[in-house]
C-alpha cells in the first residue's frame, strides 16, 4: 500500500522529507568530508608509468606515447590527479618512493587508484619456487631483481593503500599474483553504486601471459588500442551506462585474444576483496539491472526491482526524479504493473508535479490495480485538484468498495464535503468515520464536537 496521501498525511511527509532535504543541502564541505562522498569517490587518482629509453636495457619503442595516450583517456574519465613518470622519472628510488610514501600520504579511503606500466616485466621464482612477476623501472637491468619493483611489493602496497578501488593496468607479458582466476562479477543484487564503493577491490590486467610477444597494429600496441577504446565505453557489455573493471578486463581480454590470433592472452585477476572499480558513472536507475531481460519472468522480476527501489528513493528521501524514473522503467518491462501505475500518479501528484500525467497514471492503475484501494484514492485526488469535485467524491467512495476501513480516505472525504462540496452533515458522518478508526487528526474532533449538541 501507498504511504499515507491523505492531506495530513501528505503534509506531514513532505515536511520530514524537506527537513531531510535542507539538512543535506546546509551540511557544511568540511564535515561533509568527514563521511562518504556525495558521489562514488571523493577523489580519482591514475599513475601513468612509462619506460621507453632504458638506461640498462633495450629501448622500447612507442612506450612513451602509448602511456602518455593512456593518460589522456584517465582524463576523459574526469580523473582528478593524473601524475606521470616517464624514463628517468620511472627510476628506480621514484617508484618506490611512490608506492611507499607519497600514494599512502595522497590517497584516501574513498578514493579510487589506477596505477598504469609500460616497459620491460619478466617472471622469475620465490625461495618456495612460486611464480614471481616483477616491472623493471628505467635505471636497472632486465632480471635484476634488487631493483626492480616485484608483484609482492605491488600487493603489500595495495594491502597498506586506503583506497578501496585500486586497479593495475600492466602493458606487459608477465604473470605471477597468487591468487586464482577472476570470478565473474555481476550487477545483480547490487542496491546501489554507493553499497558498491563499500566493497574492496584489488583487480589487475595485463597485456599478455609470460613469455609473449606483444602485438602490433598500425605500429601501436594492440593492448593500449584496445584498452582506451574500452576505456571509452566500448567495454560497457550491458550497455546498462556503467563501466566497471571487471568489464574492461572481459573486454580487453576478448578484442586481443581475436585479433592477435590467438598468440596473445591477456590476463584479468581479482587480487583481493569482491567490488569492482566504477571507471564511468552513469545513471544510478541503469546500475542495478545488469544484462537486459529477455523472458516475460524475468521482465516482470526486472519491473519488480524496479518499483521497489523507486519506493525506497521516496521513502528515505532521495531523487524523486530518479524514482520516476525507476517506475517508468518498470512500466516499459511490465506494461500491466498497477501498483508501479500507483505510484507514479502519486507522485506525480504529490512530487513532482504534473496532473496530466498523474491523471493518465491513475486511470491505468484502476485499471490494472483494481483490487488496490489507493488506485482510487489517488484518482480522487487528483479529480479535487482539478476541481471534479462530483468525480473525486465516486472515486472515493469506490476506494472504500475495496477497504470499508481506510480511514485516510474518510478523513479526505470529510475535507472534501466540508470545504469544496459545502455538505456539513456527510462532512461530519465522514470525520465521525475517521475518528472511530483510530484517526486523530484535531480538525476532524473539532468538527465533530461542533456537530454535537451541548449537554443541558
Amino acid at each position: 500500500m501507498l504511504p499515507i496521501i491523505y492531506r495530513q498525511s501528505r503534509s506531514l511527509l513532505f515536511v520530514c522529507l524537506g527537513y531531510l532535504l535542507v539538512a543535506m543541502v546546509t551540511l557544511p564541505s568540511a564535515s561533509a568530508q568527514l563521511g562518504k562522498p556525495e558521489g562514488l569517490y571523493y577523489k580519482s587518482w591514475a599513475v601513468v608509468i612509462g619506460v621507453e629509453n632504458y638506461l640498462l636495457a633495450p629501448k622500447i619503442p612507442g612506450a612513451i606515447e602509448d602511456a602518455r595516450a593512456i593518460a589522456q583517456a584517465f582524463r576523459r574519465l574526469g580523473f582528478d590527479e593524473v601524475v606521470e613518470l616517464y624514463d628517468k622519472d620511472a627510476s628506480a628510488r621514484r617508484l618506490q618512493q611512490t608506492l611507499s610514501d607519497f600514494l599512502p600520504r595522497k590517497v584516501g579511503r574513498y578514493d579510487r587508484l589506477v596505477i598504469y606500466f609500460t616497459g620491460h616485466a619478466g617472471v622469475t621464482q620465490d625461495f618456495d619456487g612460486q611464480e614471481l612477476g616483477y616491472l623493471v623501472p628505467w635505471d636497472a637491468q632486465i632480471g635484476n631483481i634488487s631493483k626492480s619493483v616485484t608483484f609482492e611489493q605491488l600487493k603489500e602496497f595495495s594491502r597498506r593503500s586506503a583506497s578501496k578501488h585500486t586497479l593495475f593496468f600492466l602493458n606487459a607479458a608477465v604473470r605471477g599474483w597468487e591468487v586464482s582466476t577472476a570470478q565473474t562479477l555481476s550487477l545483480e543484487g547490487r542496491v546501489a553504486p554507493e553499497d558498491e564503493t563499500e566493497r574492496r577491490a584489488v583487480q589487475v590486467l595485463t597485456a599478455g601471459d609470460k613469455g609473449e610477444s606483444l602485438s602490433q597494429e598500425n605500429g601501436k600496441s594492440l593492448f593500449v588500442q584496445t584498452l582506451i577504446d574500452g576505456l571509452g565505453g566500448m567495454a560497457d557489455r550491458n550497455k546498462n551506462g556503467w563501466l566497471m573493471a571487471s568489464e574492461v578486463g572481459d573486454y580487453v581480454k576478448q578484442q586481443v585474444l581475436e585479433q592477435s590470433k590467438g598468440t596473445q592472452h591477456p590476463l584479468f585477476v581479482q587480487l583481493e576483496g569482491e567490488g569492482d572499480t566504477v571507471l564511468i558513472e552513469g545513471r544510478k536507475a541503469a546500475f542495478i539491472m545488469g544484462a537486459e531481460p529477455q523472458s516475460p519472468s524475468e521482465r516482470r522480476q526486472a519491473a519488480k526491482v524496479h518499483y521497489e527501489q523507486a519506493f525506497a528513493l521516496l521513502q528515505t528521501g532521495k531523487s524523486s526524479e530518479e524514482a520516476l524514473e525507476r517506475l517508468n522503467n518498470a512500466l516499459e518491462y511490465d506494461s500491466t504493473f498497477g501498483d508501479a501505475y500507483v505510484l507514479k500518479s502519486y507522485v506525480l501528484l504529490e512530487v513532482l508535479p504534473n496532473l496530466d500525467g498523474a491523471l493518465s497514471a491513475a486511470k491505468l492503475a484502476v485499471q490494472y490495480a483494481s483490487k488496490n484501494p489507493d488506485a482510487q484514492y489517488t484518482l480522487g485526488l487528483i479529480h479535487e485538484k482539478n476541481g471534479k469535485y462530483a468525480e473525486a467524491e465516486r472515486a472515493m467512495q469506490e476506494a472504500l468498495v475495496v477497504n470499508p476501513n481506510y480511514r485516510d480516505v474518510y478523513f479526505s472525504l470529510g475535507i472534501l464535503y466540508a470545504d469544496e462540496i459545502k455538505d456539513q452533515p456527510k462532512s461530519v458522518e465522514a470525520f465521525t468515520r475517521y475518528l472511530e478508526l483510530g484517526g486523530n487528526h484535531a480538525r476532524a474532533r473539532a468538527a465533530v464536537a461542533q456537530s454535537t449538541p451541548a449537554k443541558p
